[in-house]
């Protein structure tokens, strides 16, 4: 990823041809073997982190003047701490663990930095002066790590994260290989949610099409020339420019369906019919897959509409005995061909961001405090009901 990165970006180019000890890590630009002094004046080692911007798949631009530094507080040849250069002590969590960051720098100049170049040579000019000179320390030393860290999930650089500084959260999810079986209309956000999220893979399994009514509550576009098409065909085309690793299959999962869901380690249910979800339990549970279920029930009597939104997490040990408390329909009513299933967007992205938060919960993104199996939303006063073992 360096390497292209240089390619389209004069100014990186510039530092690699240099000989700065680049390193793409997220969105940020590491710039290894930095030369400083310590409080002893003893020649120690440090780095720069500068965040990414991207204007577009190869381009970026600086997020602001400032650097981290991988490094204690730096010192000139008077035994001062080097002066003017604000900030101050934090933390910025990189995927890589060899470079720690501890503080940050703000040094801007009048005009401020026309690009990274310049950005970086002038820190260097700040804080490796002194070993330069006493030691004949230099920050050129040529070592480029070429290695794609955690080889991205992702076709475009994950610039949220790395602003947002969560990179290392978001690790617990690169192992993760995720089932959404129902694309309909809880299916269709919550695939649109994980999309984003930086898990190993996605599979996601509907035998439906796509129809206009699907589009009213599903997000994103409306193609004409999507519709009659299966929901799994439309949802791949709309999506596999985003990230690797998604697979939507045309096709329902029943209890004899487990090569499908060979490697899955966790899943989504989101079938409003009874009998299928019945196999689709009993076959996770026989697999030992951990899942959450999605319901949702709505009813009109005289005005307006009212209901509740449902999401019961069945963990591997307990599964079999959360399906046994009967908190999901595994049957199929005689009078359903009379029922109105009555969706709509909003309440379908609400069940589905109760479902990914639950799950960013179990996974340890999310602070869980309540470790709740089964959350039960009711839509006319908006509280939300919890049960924990």
């Amino acid at each position: 990823m360096l390497i292209e990165l240089a390619s389209h970006n004069e100014d990186i180019q510039r530092l690699l041809d240099k000989g700065y000890a680049l390193r793409v890590d997220g969105a940020n630009l590491v710039v290894r073997d930095i030369p400083y002094l310590d409080e002893q004046l003893a020649l120690q080692t440090g780095a720069f982190v500068a965040k990414l911007q991207p204007i577009d798949k190869v381009r970026v631009r600086q997020d602001d003047h400032q650097v981290y530094f991988a490094g204690a507080v730096p010192y000139g040849l008077d035994g001062k701490p080097i002066p003017n250069l604000a900030g101050g002590p934090c933390t910025l969590p990189l995927e890589k663990q060899d470079v720690v960051v501890q503080r940050s720098m703000s040094n801007k100049p009048p005009n401020g930095f026309p690009n990274f170049y310049d950005k970086i040579e002038h820190y260097v000019g700040l804080i490796c002066g002194p070993a330069i000179e006493k030691f004949k320390a230099t920050p050129l030393t040529f070592r480029i790590d070429k290695e794609v860290i955690g080889n991205s999930i992702f076709k475009f650089m994950d610039s949220l994260s790395g602003r947002a500084e969560i990179n290392d959260l978001n690790a617990r999810f690169k192992d993760d290989v995720v089932a959404i079986i129902g694309l309909g209309g809880t299916g269709a956000y919550l695939l649109d949610f994980f999309v984003k999220t930086p898990v190993k893979e996605i599979r996601g399994f509907d035998g439906d099409d796509y129809h206009v009514h699907t589009a009213f509550r599903s997000p994103g576009r409306l193609n004409e020339d999507e519709l009659g098409k299966g929901k799994a065909e439309v949802y791949q085309q709309r999506y596999e420019n985003f990230r690797h690793g998604l697979t939507l299959h045309n096709k329902y999962i029943d209890s004899n369906s487990a090569p499908d869901l060979d490697g899955v380690t966790f899943a989504f249910v989101c079938v409003d019919k009874g009998s299928a979800r019945k196999q689709i339990f009993d076959l996770l549970i026989g697999m030992g897959i951990p899942f959450i279920d999605v319901g949702m029930g709505l009813n009109r009597k005289e005005g307006p509409l009212a209901g509740t939104l449902r999401v019961t997490s069945y963990s591997k040990e307990d599964a079999a005995k959360v399906r046994d408390m009967n908190l999901a329909e595994m049957g199929d009513d005689p009078n359903d061909e009379y029922r109105r299933h009555v969706q709509i967007s909003e309440l379908n992205a609400l069940n589905a961001c109760l479902a990914i938060i639950r799950y960013k919960q179990i996974r340890g993104f999310y602070v869980d405090n309540v470790a709740a199996y089964h959350l039960l939303m009711d839509t006319a006063n908006l509280k939300i009901f919890s049960q924990r073992h």
